[in-house]
């Protein structure tokens, strides 16, 4: 299907942030498309916003894998006929001491956080290029203020703050805006988190989803580049 709608690709999209982000676009009209690895996590989303279906398509894919992130794009392609925005925030934490710190753990955060970030931005770039187009990185308050039991986090989310400025001064020249945004505490189920009602003093998906739309509608002469979000009263504190 080609329609002259707006498309955006948001990978890590079945739940948390990534889930905001893509119910906040729908609902500004955007034709959507989202990654997760579980076909389970897939198929839940898509029955959550059953309402949309007919602008909506839900992909399994992994970003530790370049040829999936292909496959994807080449899906998104051959669905709505084009890619306008691409918005990279599939990401997992384990946190310990670096002395403690399993070896598999930080390799899955550096090909989750880091690798899977560039290689979605890679495989889109074509795409991104007819469409002088919009990449967005969903990084960290973590990618500029370390922590301790944090190394292995703050190291791919270092990287992603880095990477996503040097790829955003390379790809200015072909017209496309990059940006990442670094959020603090968010309500979501990230490191295995329930969320609950002491929750509330956090930034919420939507507003993460708000966010994305500010940045989408900004003046094309601007560009906020790097964009840090944090909760406005930390803990709940009055």
């Amino acid at each position: 299907m080609t329609t002259n709608q707006k498309t955006a690709y948001i990978t890590g999209g079945t739940k948390g942030i990534g889930f905001g982000i893509v119910k906040s676009l729908l609902e500004e009209g955007y034709q959507v498309a989202f990654s997760g690895r579980s076909e389970q996590g897939v198929d839940n989303a898509l029955a959550a916003l059953s309402d949309y279906k007919q602008q909506l398509l839900g992909i399994v894919s992994d970003v530790r894998k370049y040829a999936d992130e292909e496959e994807a794009v080449a899906k998104i392609l051959d669905r709505f006929g084009g890619l306008d925005v691409v918005v990279a925030n599939a990401g997992l934490g384990v946190f310990a001491p670096v002395d403690e710190l399993d070896i598999e753990a930080f390799d899955q955060m550096i090909a989750t956080n880091l690798n899977g970030v560039f290689y979605t931005l890679k495989a889109s770039i074509p795409a991104l290029k007819k469409s002088k187009g919009y990449y967005i990185s969903i990084a960290s308050l973590a990618g500029t203020n370390f922590f301790a039991g944090g190394a292995g986090y703050n190291a791919s989310k270092f990287g992603v703050v880095g990477f996503t400025q040097a790829a955003m001064i390379d790809l200015r020249a072909y017209g496309i805006k990059v940006t990442t945004i670094m959020p603090g505490s968010v309500t979501s189920e990230f490191n295995n988190h329930q969320p609950n009602e002491n929750d509330a003093w956090k930034i919420q998906p939507e507003d993460i989803g708000q966010l994305v739309l500010d940045v989408l509608k900004m003046h094309p002469r601007a560009l906020p580049s790097k964009i840090e979000i944090r909760p406005t009263q930390p803990g709940g504190k009055n």
